[in-house]
């Protein structure tokens, strides 16, 4: 599945699946419980295709960053939690991505870079390959 319908909600745990359009925004069904959700425009979304880390020389869009960790892990879950150390956190994400700028991203983005990777891989949407050799062949 493409990162294009996966969504992160401001104040809303998990992430969610773009499911519909309606007149007012969209439906989205969250990974973790399946529950829908009417988002409008008064809620603060994130589309995770548009996301992405600070390294000292660019920006590395989030796609790439899942890949990095899909290749170090084996295709495997992380071998750390979102819930570890700080010291931990960093540490992981030194190894994923050796030049990721320290001053602009936060052990929380680390957290939820991990919790999204572990969330996506869970429900088996980690193939952005597959999309786009897929989106070449069409063009």
């Amino acid at each position: 599945m493409s990162l294009d319908k996966v969504l992160a909600i401001a104040g809303k745990p998990g992430l969610y699946k773009m499911v519909a359009q309606t007149r007012t925004g969209f439906v989205a069904e969250s990974l973790i419980d399946k529950r829908k959700l009417s988002v409008g425009i008064h809620h603060n979304v994130s589309i995770l295709s548009e996301i992405a880390i600070y390294t000292l020389t660019e920006e590395v869009p989030l796609r790439d960053v899942f890949t990095k960790i899909k290749e170090k892990e084996n295709a495997n879950a992380t071998s750390i939690s979102h819930k570890d150390s700080k010291d931990k956190l960093e540490e992981y994400f030194f190894e994923v991505l050796p030049d990721y700028d320290e001053d602009r991203v936060y052990a929380s983005d680390i957290k939820k870079v991990v919790q999204w990777y572990n969330l996506l891989h869970k429900h088996d949407m980690l193939d952005f390959d597959v999309e786009e050799s897929t989106k070449d062949e069409e063009e």
